[in-house]
């Protein structure tokens, strides 16, 4: 049964819906907090850029973000407000790098009507009191007593009851608010009110406006010394304050995004919806107003949100494109745009569709969305784990290990790859032809097999065998030294470093020696009781070319161990447990923090954080990465180390936020990685795997990969034709000059994603969905697309079109159409033949062949009784209907009688956003509260009318607008996995850019996350003191019910991050070892 769901999120929202700017982290550190819909992140501004401080999720959906600084404080605090009406108030502790919350509260009334244009949230530029617009006719205040701390919020009665936005203005004695209103008769007009604290009402304002631009929109509020405040309207912009009145015409466009440039307030960047970026300058001669300038800088995304940072770097979110980071220059490029683009932020938001497929046909799951909007819509190309991009290949069998060569100290680019094997070393090079090829290094010993190579100070390079070290000059390649195993012993591990090596002979013996100027000199010498399996003397600390401690692993007690050097003195022993070796151990600093890795010979790995002086190891974790021994190397990528882990599942080890972060590499198997960073192949990486040899660059270092192909067009639609190896896409483009959008279907290559061919659609005619099919008796694949007229006198289209395509030679070919008596909402395969959702009826249509040999679509039958019928899945004859406004019903096609009846039904009133099939009986759907709710069909209940009921089993408030759900994976399902192979995963996109997973769970390990759940909330607390249980409720108009049969996976996956006391602490209450407790959450993060 699919009754008991696990949802979690694989990709984050990147919608940009609030940002501000403050000193929030310290009195001197400026920062930019960034608001994505129901996460928040801090940023510090350095001279490099932003540095990510912190990202963490709330729990609500955010309508406020507003910092604001009390009297008396150094610094500023910041406020929050969520839609589902809780506050707080938070601070940034230094101490713990982390939030504490100052206030808290709930600010909802047990009646009143939900404004319709969204909640507003402000903050007297005095800090006298906090004032929200919640509901429609009251205006809520929360006051600040004189120590900066909240007092109880009480209401005022606000006679204008279609509010488009409210201000507080600067430089009032009481504290006072701008309203710009619309009365009943359609006009737009601003009034001011005092809001006197001591008798809990409005007192008229200082001064009024009316009868303003009819598309008046945004209050801007100008500090002191003007005071005042601008009205952007459609076609206006006004500026308006007690003394003065002064009014500019602008180019008709919507704005709803703007950012202050000075703190005197004479300069405003404004957005327009077209993502075009203006500078409005207030003219004025000392504190009186004489006029407005507008100027156009250029084009950046389409903005939600503007913050000016400073030296003329601003900050664009964007909630339909990518966010930005931008300088504005005083001089003009060639195209005659003020504005550079520093940096961009990739934001998937809004999904509005995608399709899953596999273009490398390697089992590898890729989504491929229909992301953003207008202007800046795009195809985003998604896929888990990290790609190769394969420069070079050579045949080699049998590789036992691989290292990089200098051919000097300071020379920036590798020249040697030296491949070594069990009978002998090769050594490789860049020709002038930029090919690999085979060449000598005299000094080296070639007949034997190399167990470690490394660059030395001074121009050498060094070399370790199983019976000797040899040191050779980089430039002549002549031996310059030797160091000798003792008579009777051979070496088995070694390390070594630009000034130092380390190895074992047999018997425990640990050897040290350095490297100086045509010189090994041994150093030191101790006896282990055991033997030694791995060494790293990796330097971590301020010296590059030298290490003050050596991590070494051991035989028979299977434990790792830190010594310094040179005295070889123990500082620490930590033993491993269990029966597996360790194979290979590594020293590195992630963000500058100290690690020691250890990989056992079973594809489990240890991580500890280390105390370089005095070698202490603490915050220990053990994560498996694959089931045969791993080996660890380092490699830079962007200027940042990370770290590569070789086994039967490769994984790249790196870190975000201070937190270890394990991303998979799309390769099978690897045994051997190191650097390879040429001239020819700059930041390559040389890798080792079965059977070959082969140079490739890696992606960007994170989980998810993403491409993008902007399209400079809304993408509404998408599908794959594997077939043809194609995709067909719905767009629209919108005509820059009247407000006429043009609709067109276009055919994509699957592997360059160039557009082949297009058909464009009618005039006022959109594309509604796409499909792939084929039909009974005709195997060809076709294209089907389901349109609409959408006319501007209709309130629903009263006609539409299904246009049948098939791919020849690359080109659309039109083969048949079907005019429709209403919008095509959505085309479904069935049985071979077309189903169609047709306004409020659903339409079978057979494929039938003329005489001729042309075929037309006849319809068979259909079924009415929906408001309208917008998602429709099918499995068998049973096909379930996602309506407008009556939630889900099932329907099943009759074959003898040829007729499509209904079975149950939900009785609920939900508004849809997408529905899919979880197995026969459980149905999943979504709904425009945010929520997610599966119903199950009663097959066997005693009574008609039971059977004729969808039972609602599962209630989940996920805060995510879904747009699309899809059966399917984002992870290759490997099948030594103990979890993959049974969890059936269906993958949803929402408006806010987040891709997730529902994952459907056995019921023996639903309860077990139930209970591991139920101690989280617990240990982890909401930011700002925000309730997980209330957020997780499902919440509608009629209703609030605790969630059930759904389970926070971001909750249960973060235990991950816990420091190991609280992991203990839960493991204490769970009566369950943290090993085991980290095993099976880690299975879970393997789904996504």
């Amino acid at each position: 049964m699919s009754v008991w769901n696990y949802v979690v999120t694989a990709h984050k929202p990147t919608n940009v819906t609030h940002s501000c700017v403050g000193n929030f982290t310290a009195p001197n550190q400026l920062n930019l907090i960034i608001a994505k819909c129901t996460r928040i992140e801090i940023h510090l501004l350095t001279p490099h850029g932003l540095q990510p401080m912190l990202d963490v999720p709330i729990y609500g959906r955010i309508a406020t973000l507003e910092l604001f600084r009390p009297h008396n404080e150094a610094q500023d605090f910041l406020f929050i407000a969520t839609q589902r009406y809780k506050f707080c108030v938070l601070q940034w502790d230094a101490e713990s790098s982390d939030l504490i919350t100052r206030a808290m509260g709930d600010v909802s009334d047990r009646i009143g009507r939900p404004t319709d244009n969204g909640q507003i949230g402000i903050i007297d530029p005095d800090c006298r009191l906090i004032g929200l617009h919640l509901y429609d006719g009251l205006f809520k205040v929360i006051p600040f007593d004189n120590k900066g701390q909240l007092k109880e919020a009480f209401n005022i009665r606000l006679e204008e009851l279609q509010v488009l936005d409210i201000k507080f203005l600067y430089g009032c004695s009481k504290p006072t608010i701008g309203v710009l209103y619309q009365d009943n008769k359609d006009a737009r007009h601003v009034k001011t009110y005092e809001v006197s604290l001591k008798d809990k009402d409005f007192v008229e304002g200082p001064w009024s406006q009316s009868n303003l631009d009819n598309g008046a929109g945004l209050l801007i509020p100008v500090p002191l010394p003007l005071g005042g405040v601008i009205i952007i309207g459609e076609e206006t912009i006004v500026y308006c304050s007690a003394t003065a009145f002064k009014a500019i015409p602008i180019r008709p466009s919507i704005i709803r995004a703007y950012g202050r440039v000075d703190a005197d307030g004479s300069r405003y960047l404004l957005s327009d919806h077209t993502g075009l970026l203006h500078l409005l300058v207030i003219i004025h001669e000392k504190e009186r107003v004489t006029g407005l300038k507008i100027e156009n800088l250029g084009e950046t995304s389409v903005a939600s949100t503007i913050s000016y940072l400073d030296n003329a770097v601003v900050y664009v979110g964007s909630s339909y494109g990518d966010s930005q980071l931008i300088k504005l220059n005083l001089q003009p490029d060639a195209k005659g745009s003020y504005v550079e683009v520093l940096d961009r932020y990739v934001n998937l938001g809004p999904i509005t569709d995608f399709c899953i497929v596999d273009l490398e046909r390697q089992g590898q799951g890729q989504v491929v969305t229909c992301s953003g909007a207008y202007k800046d819509g795009s195809l985003r190309v998604v896929r888990n784990g990290i790609g190769i991009n394969e420069q070079a290949a050579v045949e080699l069998e049998g590789i036992k290990g691989l290292w990089s060569l200098k051919s000097s100290t300071d020379d920036p680019h590798d020249t040697f790859l030296v491949v070594s094997f069990i009978t002998e070393t090769r050594f490789l090079a860049m020709n002038m032809e930029d090919e690999l090829e085979e060449t000598e290094i005299e000094g080296f010993d070639a007949q034997t097999q190399t167990l470690y190579c490394q660059n030395a100070i001074n121009d050498q390079l060094v070399q370790v065998t199983s019976n000797a070290v040899r040191l050779v000059s980089s430039t002549s390649r002549e031996l310059l030294d030797q160091w000798n195993a003792p008579a009777g012993f051979s070496v088995n591990v070694a390390t070594a470093n630009a000034s130092q090596v380390l190895l074992a002979t047999g018997g425990g013996n640990l050897v040290y020696i350095e490297i100086r100027e045509s010189k090994l000199v041994e150093v030191k010498h101790i006896q282990l009781e055991y033997e030694i399996s791995c060494l790293d003397i990796n330097p971590i600390g301020e010296n590059s070319t030298h290490s003050s401690l050596a991590a070494v692993g051991m035989w028979t007690d299977i434990s790792v161990r830190i010594f310094s050097l040179p005295g070889l003195e123990l500082f620490k022993k930590e033993n491993l447990g269990g029966e597996i070796i360790p194979r290979s151990v590594l020293l590195c600093a992630f963000e500058g923090v100290p690690y020691l890795l250890c990989a056992l010979g079973d594809g489990h790995l240890f991580s500890f954080q280390l105390n370089i002086s005095n070698g202490a190891l603490g915050d220990r974790k053990k994560v498996s990465l694959g089931t045969q021994p791993i080996s660890l190397r380092t490699f830079s990528s962007k200027d940042t180390t990370h770290v590569f882990a070789a086994s039967d599942r490769p994984t790249v080890i790196y870190s975000s936020n201070k937190k270890l972060l394990y991303s998979n590499v799309n390769l099978k198997e690897v045994s051997h990685m190191c650097p390879f960073n040429t001239a020819a192949f700059p930041d390559s990486l040389a890798i080792a795997k079965e059977g070959e040899l082969s140079i490739g660059t890696i992606d960007d270092i994170q989980k998810l990969h993403i491409r993008t192909i902007p399209l400079g067009e809304h993408a509404r639609r998408i599908c794959h034709q594997e077939k043809t190896r194609t995709f067909a896409i719905c767009t629209l483009r919108a005509a820059s000059t009247e407000d006429m959008e043009t609709h067109f279907v276009r055919l994509l290559d699957d592997q360059s994603f160039d557009i082949i061919s297009t058909y464009a659609l009618d005039a006022y005619e959109y594309g509604c969905c796409v499909l792939s099919c084929s039909f009974a008796e005709d195997s060809n694949a076709y294209y089907c697309v389901g349109t609409a007229y959408v006319l501007p006198e209709e309130n629903e289209p009263s006609k539409g079109r299904i246009l049948i395509f098939a791919v020849e030679d690359g080109k659309l070919q039109l083969l048949a159409e079907k005019e429709t008596k209403g919008a095509v909402y959505r085309l479904n395969s069935f049985n071979g033949k077309l189903l169609a959702a047709i306004n409020q009826k659903i339409q079978l249509y057979k494929w039938v062949a003329r005489e001729d040999g042309s075929h037309e679509l006849q319809s068979e039958c259909g079924h009415h009784g929906h408001i309208l019928a917008l998602y429709v899945q099918t499995r068998g004859d049973f096909i379930v209907v996602g309506d407008l406004m009556k939630s889900i019903s099932l329907l099943v096609y009759k074959h003898e009688e040829g007729a499509i009846e209904e079975l149950a039904r939900d009785y609920n009133a939900n508004w849809m956003t997408a529905v899919e099939i979880l197995d026969d009986d459980v149905y999943l759907g979504a709904e425009n509260n945010f929520n997610l709710f599966t119903v199950r069909k009663n097959s066997d209940a005693a009574t008609d009318e039971e059977r004729g009921r969808l039972e609602v089993v599962g209630e989940f408030h996920l805060g995510e607008f879904i747009n699309c759900f899809r059966h399917g994976s984002l992870v290759m399902r490997l099948p030594d996995s103990d979890t993959g192979a049974i969890i059936p995963t269906v993958i949803f996109g929402t408006v806010n850019g987040v891709i997730g997973i529902v994952a459907s769970l056995p019921h023996d390990q639903y309860l077990f996350l139930e209970k591991l759940q139920v101690n989280l909330v617990k240990v982890i607390k909401g930011v700002g003191g925000l309730s997980h249980e209330q957020w997780r409720s499902f919440n509608n108009e009629k209703k609030t019910v605790d969630a059930r049969n759904f389970l926070d996976g971001d909750l249960i996956e973060s235990f991950l991050d816990l420091s190991r006391v609280k992991m203990e602490e839960v493991s204490k209450t769970m009566g369950v070892p943290v090993e085991e407790l980290c095993k099976r959450v880690e299975e879970l993060t393997r789904l996504h």
